[in-house]
């Protein structure tokens, strides 16, 4: 088994609607509460930074496997929303939606494109961190593939 290690610093200089530090490896940024939960919204938040795992593992898992599969690739990026519920002051990351654009090139045949339309949703199902929040989090993939013309 390989054990890797990730490490974070974070400095928090007082209360609530403070505006702090973190850094992990060439991760350095402010962070704060967002103004949505009225907080100063200076630099990033927890709310950004989780649909930044999601979508970034996700995206490098996809791109990994439309490699291997040796597909024609001519265009891909990627829109992801986070959705987080407010009941009773109680604030829950009920679901991220993943919406990959993806664009095989023209000399590539249906099967590719079948295939890559199973990459796009095992992708979602094989990151480390979707399987990290599963159960806890909805995850939902609106994929947009084709073939360019």
């Amino acid at each position: 088994m390989t054990l890797h290690h990730f490490h974070l610093q974070a400095d928090w200089p007082g209360g609530r609607n403070s505006v702090g530090r973190i850094a992990a490896g060439n991760l350095k940024t402010t962070i704060s509460i967002p103004p949505e939960m009225d907080g100063p919204g200076e630099g990033t938040n927890p709310d950004e930074m989780l649909l930044g795992a999601a979508a970034t593992c996700y995206i490098i898992t996809l791109a990994a496997m439309i490699e291997r599969a040796k597909l024609p690739l001519h265009f891909m990026d990627l829109k992801s929303e986070g959705q987080v519920d407010v009941t009773n002051g109680v604030f829950t990351y009920k679901k991220i939606i993943h919406r990959p654009t993806v664009q095989l090139a023209s000399e590539a045949t249906s099967a590719e494109l079948e295939k890559l339309k199973k990459l796009t949703k095992l992708a979602e199902e094989s990151c480390m961190i979707s399987r990290a929040i599963k159960g806890n989090v909805e995850l939902e993939l609106e994929a947009n593939v084709s073939i360019v013309n």
